[in-house]
């Protein structure tokens, strides 16, 4: 480990999910042997069956694997946050966290480095101040969750695995996520900023946010909780005039605060009218250099790849 020239046999969850998917690809392309942690019944020997409702039994065959990479986890913009629905976005991360820590935990030759997803929803609403890695942690729905599902990989910590926490922000691809969203009602020309659109975003492009975990694979001084955010946050507004501008379509109709909570509810204030502004100090206190640190160009890169 350490060493970006190595082979390493690394196991993913969530590998067929947006950000899993193209770190797979990007990591088996490297030369890295990778195995794929699912939910059904494995259908290559590349696969292995992951009941996330038992104890973790048939996770011994990661015994000697070199490091485990957890992205799985309940979708949590795919409808309403009734109450059945907020108890599955936690459960889908802190339950299977906690039994995959300590499942590694408890492996004879445990893997060297154990990176976690998690998000900067840790933080809560921030107004413009300014956070990082040091900053506590929020109040709200998502915050908690974030808490629960970072605190849920004690057993591997214990255990003296590397542990990272990835604090996600908004991943930019027109494949899924927030950017997928936007650009319908954009391309229609009838897209605008959600709320006074002031709140701050921060956002990292597909390509840096795969590049800096594989540079939390490869840097062994990097542990805990890891911001992997672009340098510069913007607006909201500015985020919408930006994509309106490398799509050439007007951004001139606003979507009201009201009318967001009264069709998503709670999730309205915690997703698109939150403002969290956050800097990704320790990825460059580590040497990561990031591909797309600005906003147009990233946009640009995203919509035609």
């Amino acid at each position: 480990m350490g060493r970006e020239d190595e082979s390493m046999k690394i196991a993913i969850s969530g590998s067929h999910g947006l950000i899993g998917s193209e770190l797979a690809t990007r990591l088996t392309n490297d030369g890295h042997q990778v195995i794929h942690l699912v939910r059904k019944a494995s259908e290559s020997p590349s696969e292995i069956f992951w009941d996330q409702n038992g104890e973790g039994e048939n996770l011994v065959c990661l015994e000697g694997v070199d490091a485990v990479i957890h992205l799985a986890g309940e979708n949590i913009s795919s409808g309403r946050w009734t109450d059945e629905k907020k108890k599955e976005i936690r459960e889908s991360r802190v339950r299977s966290t906690n039994q995959l820590s300590k499942a590694l935990a408890a492996l004879k030759n445990p893997p060297k480095v154990f990176i976690c997803g998690s998000a900067i929803g840790f933080y809560g609403e921030r107004g413009d101040t300014i956070v990082d890695e040091s900053a506590s942690g929020g109040f709200d729905f998502l915050s908690e969750v974030c808490k629960d599902w970072e605190n849920a990989t004690e057993a591997a910590k214990k255990a003296g695995i590397r542990v990272v926490n990835l604090r996600t922000g908004v991943v930019l691809s027109k494949r899924g996520g927030a950017l997928a969203k936007m650009l319908p009602p954009i391309m229609s020309g009838l897209g605008g900023p959600l709320g006074d659109g002031r709140q701050y975003m921060s956002w990292i492009s597909m390509d840096d946010e795969v590049g800096a975990i594989i540079h939390i694979l490869n840097t062994e001084s990097l542990s805990g909780p890891v911001n992997l955010v672009a340098p510069h946050a913007v607006t909201n507004k500015e985020f919408t005039n930006t994509l309106g501008s490398v799509v050439h379509r007007p951004t001139v109709f606003p979507v009201p605060a009201f009318g967001l909570r009264l069709l998503l509810g709670e999730m309205a204030d915690e997703l698109l009218l939150s403002s969290t502004l956050v800097k990704p100090t320790k990825l460059e206190e580590s040497g990561y250099k990031f591909r797309y640190p600005e906003l147009e160009a990233a946009l640009k890169h995203a919509l035609t790849h």
